[in-house]
């Protein structure tokens, strides 16, 4: 049963998904995906990496909803970009899912085996023969994306990064916005932080909403998808209600104030650049 209100659309593209990471208990995660599917989300986002692509795909699959409904993105680890690999790779991905296309395709790091000339060709192979209908990147910095589209014939839809209110990304989000490219927002709760800062306790507070609520209100407001990862029903319908609240410009303000740089994800092969 879905609640009425449905996640707004950019470009295809649901403005609120389900994020999967560590989501790796296979029937965790099948239920997680079916209770958000059926709460009315339809935007669904894993990674080769994460290793619940094939509990993710029988979570679709058992949810009462189509599978052209849904916008399912994965990502091409860092050891699988090679052009070859991209391409056997991205086929595996496409038997666990249990889906002969995916909606969005990601490099998932600048890293690895990461080489522009050898992997995005075959992202595009992969989209010019119906495998893939977006090709994206993940952690890329404007210096990556700009190589990228150097190379590409084909757009970069989207480029998913950690960002939430308090790591605001301002100037990256400035070179998307210029290039036309749709950002997706990991960790969009700061896993948990957000739930400790005063501005967004005091909103949350003023609006009888949770912090989780304002913070993915906040990524609306600036044009930005969120997939907050959430595994109980409880947190899946919270972050779904999200979609009713509409922040107010002094709200936002006070959020756009906020000067921490609390980056939450920095593996050691990450840019260089960060």
């Amino acid at each position: 049963m879905s609640n009425e209100h449905t996640a707004p659309d950019r470009s295809g593209m649901p403005a609120l998904g389900l994020g999967t990471w560590e989501n790796d208990d296979p029937e965790a995660c099948r239920t997680s995906v079916r209770t958000a599917l059926e709460t009315g989300y339809r935007h669904v986002d894993t990674a080769q990496i994460y290793r619940n692509e094939a509990a993710v795909g029988d979570g679709i699959a058992a949810a009462d909803v189509d599978r052209g409904e849904v916008f399912l993105a994965t990502k091409v680890w860092t050891n699988r970009l090679g052009h070859d690999d991209v391409i056997e790779s991205t086929k595996e991905s496409l038997e666990r899912l249990g889906t002969d296309y995916l909606d969005l395709l990601y490099v998932h790091w600048p890293s690895g085996d990461y080489d522009p000339a050898e992997t995005l060709p075959a992202l595009e192979e992969l989209r010019e023969e119906g495998l893939v209908e977006r090709i994206g990147v993940s952690n890329f910095e404007p210096s990556h994306i700009e190589t990228a589209r150097e190379v590409l014939d084909a757009p970069i839809f989207a480029n998913q990064i950690e960002v939430h209110p308090l790591l605001q990304q301002r100037r990256l989000r400035e070179f998307c916005a210029d290039a036309d490219i749709e950002l997706v927002a990991y960790s969009p709760l700061a896993r948990g932080d957000v739930f400790g800062v005063d501005v967004l306790s005091e909103i949350a507070d003023e609006r009888g909403v949770s912090e989780a609520q304002v913070s993915l209100a906040w990524l609306r407001e600036k044009g930005i998808t969120a997939i907050p990862k959430a595994t109980g029903g409880d947190h899946i319908r919270d972050n779904w209600a999200s979609l009713e609240l509409t922040l107010s410009e002094s709200e936002t303000e006070r959020i756009d104030a906020l000067e921490d740089e609390r980056r939450k994800v920095d593996p050691s092969f990450a840019p260089e650049a960060w």
